[in-house]
Parts: structure tokens; C-alpha cells; sequence
């Protein structure tokens, strides 16, 4: 039963990580898709604004 035990665990996380890939690849694009761009283009540009704004300080 010692091999039982051993291989459990290694299956059970195989089982895990399948799921949480199949949720990855089921969730990109779709109706959120464009949402989702938004909010990183976004973002981004916060993140650029800020860094233009701290580098026109310095100078």
C-alpha cells in the first residue's frame, strides 16, 4: 500500500494543474476580452504619465 500512498499526491496535483489550465485556456478572449484590454492599456498609460511627470520634475 506504500505505492498507493506515493502516487497519490503527484495525481492529485496532475489533476489540479489540468483543471487550472483548462480554466486559463477557457478564459482568455470572449465578451471580457475587450474589458480586459482596456484595463491594461489603461494601466499603462497611468504608468507612462507618471513617469513622464516624475522625469519633467527632475530635470
Amino acid at each position: 500500500m506504500d505505492y498507493v500512498s506515493a502516487l497519490v499526491p503527484p495525481v492529485v496535483m496532475a489533476v489540479f494543474f489540468i483543471g487550472v489550465i483548462r480554466v486559463i485556456v477557457k478564459t482568455q478572449g470572449g465578451a471580457n476580452k475587450a474589458k480586459e484590454d482596456a484595463a491594461v492599456d489603461a494601466a499603462l498609460a497611468r504608468t507612462q504619465s507618471a513617469r513622464q511627470a516624475s522625469a519633467g520634475t527632475d530635470a
